[in-house]
């Protein structure tokens, strides 16, 4: 028979770290609110959340994987904003901060959760941010949960 796996939403007991990019606050702070809603509401207690406030986009990686080389997270969950405006700069930014956190991912056994906005302008952020297109925060939330479920389901199969 087929064996199907599916994660759940169940974070109780779960320790999970943030790490968010002060960079853009005026976004990342409100992707920040929505992911700690989003723990909260699927049962992660508040004093399993550790947050931890970088720079910008590009330092994201680098703490992302000391908290993963601790070994004490279930997950970790990277936030930030990176807006084109008009410099090539944003391509720099965003490309290494994708890069960095995919290796983060891959080398580490935590699930490393990519909860970063690459936009066009900061109207396009901030729709992303808790406006009509929701918060990518709660989003990436809802992903680590899921993810450290599945992992563990994964761990199961025979």
């Amino acid at each position: 028979m087929t064996q199907i796996i599916k994660g759940h939403l169940q974070g109780e007991g779960m320790r999970v770290g943030i790490v968010v990019a002060r960079f853009n606050e005026h976004i990342t702070s409100k992707l920040l609110q929505g992911a700690l809603e989003g723990l909260k509401a699927h049962s992660v207690a508040h004093e399993d959340i550790v947050v931890v406030w970088v720079p910008g986009s590009f330092e994201l990686p680098s703490v992302a994987e000391r908290l993963a080389q601790r070994g004490d997270f279930d997950a970790i969950i990277c936030l930030g904003a990176v807006v084109k405006h008009e410099t090539d700069h944003y391509y720099y930014v965003a490309g290494e901060a994708a890069r960095g956190i995919a290796g983060v991912a891959r080398e580490s056994e935590v699930p490393v959760i990519f909860g970063v906005l690459t936009t066009e302008n900061d109207e396009q952020a901030l729709e992303r941010a808790g406006g009509k297109e929701g918060n990518k925060g709660h989003d990436a939330a809802l992903a680590a949960i899921e993810m450290v479920n599945v992992l563990r389901l994964v761990e199961e199969v025979r």
